[in-house]
């Protein structure tokens, strides 16, 4: 696996603080992102952005029931995310067509949110919260990358927990991420979890404060 080529907005003229968040599944990035929402920060979810457009858009749709049959979409009109999960994590093939298909679109609506955010010429702090943000190349839309690390043993309790995977489904899909240290390697701050919420509040505060105080002073 190769690491990520760090890059960072260059000279930004607008108010806003976009911060990259990323992390392997079950680090507790989503906690983290809760964290900073609570401290008044815009949070821009890639994953939502995923379903919504899995969901609403219309060529989207018709590429996947193309692909896997009327019965992709269940009577409510929402992806059986499951059913293309199992297929995708068994077909790299597939996986690789279903990325072309939504990733452009994902990116197209965070760069758009983005311009909308940075038009209202208000001090906002923005969470860009997706997995994917180094692979993307989308740290060079940031201005700081917050990586959130965890003991792999935490890691797949809270799987199991919170996404109801077996254990030997949770391993298999850490198994496919990117290790903690390319995430590390990337990041201008790195959160480990391996305590209490109140203990990563804190951190994630005295992060949150560090690059606030970058952003009033910048890089040179």
């Amino acid at each position: 696996m190769t690491d990520p080529v760090c890059s960072r907005r260059s000279h930004p003229t607008d108010a806003l603080l976009i911060i990259g968040l990323v992390g392997r599944a079950g680090s507790g990035k989503s906690t983290v992102a809760r964290l900073l929402e609570a401290r008044g920060a815009h949070v821009l979810d890639a994953d939502r952005l995923g379903h919504e457009i899995t969901d609403t858009d219309p060529e989207v749709r018709a590429a996947l029931v193309s692909e896997y049959g009327e019965g992709v979409y269940r009577g409510d009109g929402h992806l059986d995310r499951a059913q293309v999960a199992t297929r995708v994590f068994s077909d790299y093939a597939a996986l690789q067509r279903l990325n072309h298909l939504v990733h452009p679109r994902i990116l197209s609506r965070l760069h758009h949110q983005l311009l909308q955010l940075s038009q209202r010429h208000e001090p906002t702090v923005v969470v860009v919260d997706a997995a994917l943000l180094l692979d993307w190349g989308f740290d060079a839309a940031c201005d700081e990358v917050l990586a959130v690390t965890a003991p792999e043993a935490q890691q797949l309790t809270r799987l199991v927990s919170s996404r109801g995977w077996t254990p030997e489904q949770a391993q298999a899909r850490l198994a496919n991420q990117q290790p903690h240290a390319y995430f590390e390697r990337a990041a201008d701050e790195v959160l480990v979890n391996d305590g209490g919420e109140a203990q990563l509040r804190e951190a994630t505060d005295a992060a949150l404060a560090r690059m606030l105080a970058r952003r009033r002073s910048p890089r040179v």
